[in-house]
C-alpha cells in the first residue's frame, strides 16, 4: 500500500496524505465478465464529500449492501444489449409463431440499439419517459413519427423486455412501470363494401390465367374470411366440393417465394376449423381448378392460389388488391382488410350472429370478435328498425271496455 494511504479503525476506509478520507474495496468477480468488482470513492451517494472516516464507512457499507442485493439480482454490469441478446431474444423466440417473430425481430433490435449501451440496472426512469415520448412524437418535431398503435407496440415490448429481467432475477424492479403504457388507441381496418367488391371483381379479366387467380384469390378471401397467411396454405385437398367445405388447419411461413414451410396449424387452436362454402364458391373454385390442369397443377396437393407451383407472398396479394382497386376508383385495403370485409358482409347484408361469425373467423370466444369488428354493427340498429315496421299487428274495440269513477277503473 502506498505510504500516503492510511489505515483507519474502519476495514476499507482510508485517508490520504492531506487527510482526507475514502473508500476503496473489492466486491467479488462480476459474474458476466468474470473480472474483479472493485470500488473506490472519495464522496458519498449524494457527491458530497466524507468528512469523516465514519461518514465514509457508512457509504461503504451501503454500497455493500447494494452490491450484495444485486447479485441476487444477476450483476449489475450487464448492459441490456447483452440482456436482450444472450437472454431475452432467444426466450422470446420460443413463445411466439416463427412468423410473429419474423415481423418482431427488428422491433427487439430497435430496443437494443436504443438502450444497448446501458446497464440493465441503470435504466432510469427519465430515459423510459423520454423513449414514451420519442415514440409518439411526429418526425417533424423530432420524434419516431409512429402510430399510436404501432407505438403502443413497441413500448409494450420493451415493457416485457423488463418483466423478464425482473423474473430472471437481473433487475430490482421494473423501472418502465413507473411510466404510463401506451394506449393502444382505436384502430379500425378499412374494407371494402358489397358494392366495393363487386365494383372490384368486375374488372378482372379471368380469360388470362394469371388474372384468373387474382379473382379466385380476391374472391377466397371475401367470401370465406380466412386470414391471409391461412388462404395463402390452402391446397385443393383442403376442399370438400361434395359436402360444401373448407378445411382452414395450417398457416403458411414464407421467407422468400422458394423458401416456405406449411405449418400443420392455424393461428390459434380455435382457428383450426372448418368453413362451409357458398355453391358460388364452390362454382369459382371448380372453374379454378380445371384452368389449374391446363398448366400441369389441380393437384390435391397443390396451392389453390398458384399458377407457377409456388405459394402466393403476402406482398403479392396487396400489389394485387391495390391494382385492382386503383382501376376500379375504390379504396385500397390491405390484405386483412378482406377478412374484415367478409365480417361486414355477413354482418351488414346477412344480419350475421356474433357467434357463427366467431366460429367463422376462427376465434377463441364471440368476445374476441366483438373487440376486434363491434364497430361493424354500427348500423345494425337501423336494420333491425327498419324490419320491426308492421310487426305487431293490433285492432282496438269499437268501444271502451272499462268503466272509469273517478280515478278508479272497475272491471266488469
Amino acid at each position: 500500500m502506498p505510504q500516503y494511504q492510511q489505515k483507519t479503525k474502519f476495514p476499507g476506509v482510508y485517508s490520504d496524505k492531506d487527510g482526507k478520507y475514502f473508500l476503496q474495496t473489492e466486491f467479488g468477480r462480476d459474474r458476466v465478465t468474470g473480472k474483479r468488482v472493485r470500488k473506490k470513492s472519495r464522496v458519498d451517494q449524494h457527491g458530497k464529500p466524507f468528512k469523516s472516516a465514519s461518514d465514509a464507512y457508512k457509504e461503504l457499507t451501503r454500497l455493500k449492501h447494494e452490491y450484495h442485493q444485486s447479485q441476487g439480482y444477476s450483476n449489475y454490469r450487464m448492459k441490456y444489449r447483452q440482456f436482450m441478446e444472450d437472454h431475452y431474444i432467444p426466450y422470446y423466440r420460443t413463445t411466439v409463431e416463427h412468423s410473429t417473430f419474423s415481423v418482431r425481430e427488428k422491433n427487439l433490435l430497435q430496443l437494443c440499439d436504443r438502450f444497448g449501451d446501458t446497464m440493465l440496472r441503470s435504466i432510469t426512469l427519465e430515459q423510459v419517459q423520454m423513449f414514451r415520448t420519442w415514440l409518439l412524437t411526429s418526425k417533424e418535431d423530432g420524434g419516431a413519427g409512429y402510430s399510436q398503435g404501432y407505438s403502443a407496440l413497441i413500448f409494450g415490448m420493451f415493457r416485457k423486455s423488463l418483466d423478464y429481467a425482473l423474473q430472471m432475477g437481473y433487475v430490482e424492479k421494473n423501472i418502465s412501470k413507473q411510466s404510463n403504457a401506451i394506449p393502444k388507441g382505436k384502430s379500425n381496418v378499412p374494407y371494402w363494401t358489397k358494392s366495393e367488391f363487386e365494383a372490384v371483381i368486375s374488372q378482372i379479366y379471368i380469360e388470362d390465367v394469371y388474372e384468373h387467380l387474382n379473382f379466385v384469390m380476391i374472391w377466397v378471401y371475401f367470401m370465406t374470411g380466412v386470414r391471409v397467411n391461412e388462404g395463402c396454405a390452402l391446397q385443393w385437398n383442403d376442399v370438400d366440393f361434395d359436402k360444401q367445405r373448407l378445411r382452414v388447419h395450417h398457416m403458411l411461413i414464407v421467407k422468400n417465394k422458394k423458401e416456405w414451410t406449411r405449418n400443420s396449424y392455424s393461428k390459434t387452436k380455435d382457428g383450426q376449423r372448418m368453413i362451409s362454402l357458398d355453391k358460388d364458391t364452390i362454382d369459382v373454385l371448380k372453374k379454378w381448378r380445371e384452368a389449374q390442369k391446363k398448366i400441369g397443377l389441380g393437384h390435391e396437393n397443390d396451392f389453390i392460389f398458384s399458377y407457377d407451383g409456388l405459394p402466393m407472398l403476402k406482398s403479392t396479394i396487396s400489389r394485387i388488391i391495390k391494382r385492382y382497386a386503383k382501376i376500379a376508383h375504390v379504396k385500397p385495403i390491405q390484405a386483412k382488410g378482406l377478412r374484415h370485409s367478409h365480417a361486414s358482409l355477413l354482418i351488414n347484408e346477412l344480419n350475421a350472429d356474433v357467434l357463427i361469425l366467431s366460429k367463422r373467423l376462427g376465434h377463441s370466444s364471440p368476445e374476441i370478435t366483438l373487440k376486434h369488428y363491434s364497430h361493424l354493427w354500427d348500423g345494425a340498429d337501423e336494420v333491425i328498425t327498419n324490419e320491426m315496421v308492421g310487426i305487431i299487428n293490433v285492432s282496438f274495440p269499437s268501444s271502451s271496455l272499462v268503466h272509469f269513477n273517478g280515478n278508479q277503473s272497475i272491471s266488469k
